[in-house]
């Protein structure tokens, strides 16, 4: 990508930052902790436009991603692995410090480590689903994306070591570099609102990067029409799989970071309903436009993480997808739709003007 096309993500980070100091020169810092939900939301929330909206696979299963990315972090941080310390894979851990003992019988896996293992994990089950299932297409593809994830749940809902319907809950912080430190401690809102939202900055600028690069374009003309993108040579098989696992990675970094900043993780994170509101949001910001997605993301996740919705929450996001899917299928904030109001004004002043000179002729 061009430097210049880094300048809206450098706007964004100082909008952030302008925020940031807003709210706290007027004692409002209680606004962070939302926004700092909805950040890693936005991340989840990116990595689908990425897929949809470029790539045109439909996904209804990614909150299973999330909930892999949140349920790994959450065992493994909870996990007292003192009576395996004897072992082969315990005693590695502990020598290349990931892992750490603070008495005899207390051992702790390193929050790094289970980041590492829920992103390998993430991408694991994206190629082991992916390949099948992404040779279908429309609802067929849908139908069984949703499959996954009601699979996902019912596993993290029935199974005794994710806590069944309680969720993990106790997660300890996520410490970083430099005395930073991933976690909802009141203290601790400004440091991880910019923890946050960096990691969506840098996010954007990954996918922007993609998006205008050689593979990028060769997602749009998959998006477009497979077949004729085959014809021109383009690798549909392995592009397709590859956006669908980097969406995968995307989705379970977000359930991570949410799950350590919450200090647990339940099964709701992984209900049907996630996954509908995510395809909501980026049908919303306009499919193919990655601005839109974060925007929409921000903003209807901010209002949900308020309350402002009630008991009406998953109301809420079926009755916008509904409308969308009816009255502006492209999206609210499609790119193409500014262009092409543009367009009509201009023809409508064209037309006016021509009237305007016949009536004036002699």
């Amino acid at each position: 990508m061009k430097p210049r096309g880094y300048i809206p993500v450098a706007v964004l980070a100082a909008v952030l930052a302008a925020f940031q100091l807003l709210v706290s020169f007027t004692g409002q810092e209680f606004f962070l902790t939302q926004l700092t939900m909805s950040a890693y939301y936005v991340l989840a929330v990116m990595g689908l436009c990425l897929l949809m909206g470029y790539a045109g696979q439909i996904s209804l299963g990614h909150a299973a991603f999330f909930a892999i990315g949140g349920y790994t972090a959450a065992v493994l941080g909870t996990f007292n692995a003192a009576p395996y310390q004897d072992g082969a894979v315990v005693r590695l851990l502990l020598k290349t410090g990931l892992a750490s003992a603070s008495d005899a019988a207390t051992v702790h896996v390193s929050p790094w480590a289970a980041l590492g293992l829920a992103v390998l994990l993430a991408l694991a089950v994206s190629v082991v689903i992916g390949v099948p299932i992404l040779r279908l297409r429309g609802h067929y593809l849908a139908m069984a994306t949703l499959g996954f994830g009601l699979i996902v749940h019912r596993i993290v809902l029935g199974t005794h070591i994710f806590g069944e319907a309680d969720g993990i809950s106790d997660l300890p912080a996520f410490p970083l570099f430099a005395g930073l430190s991933v976690s909802g401690r009141p203290e601790l809102r400004v440091s991880n609102y910019y923890i946050a939202w960096t990691i969506v900055v840098l996010g954007m600028a990954l996918l922007l990067n993609l998006v205008n690069s050689r593979p990028g374009r060769a997602l749009r003309a998959i998006h477009d029409n497979e077949e004729a993108a085959r014809a021109m040579g383009v690798d549909t098989a392995r592009y397709k799989l590859n956006v669908f696992v980097l969406s995968a990675v995307f989705t379970a970094v977000a359930g991570v970071f949410l799950t350590h900043f919450n200090a647990g993780i339940g099964p709701a994170e992984a209900d049907v309903m996630k996954s509908v509101r995510y395809v909501a949001i980026v049908a919303v910001g306009g499919m193919a436009n990655l601005w839109g997605a974060l925007a929409m993301g921000l903003s209807l996740n901010y209002i949900s993480l308020r309350g402002y919705l009630g008991s009406y929450d998953d109301a809420f996001f079926g009755a916008v997808l509904i409308l969308i899917m009816i009255f502006a299928p492209e999206g609210l904030l499609n790119a193409e739709r500014p262009r092409a109001i543009l367009g009509q004004v201009k023809a409508l002043a064209a037309r006016m003007r021509k009237k305007g000179g016949e009536g004036g002729a002699p």
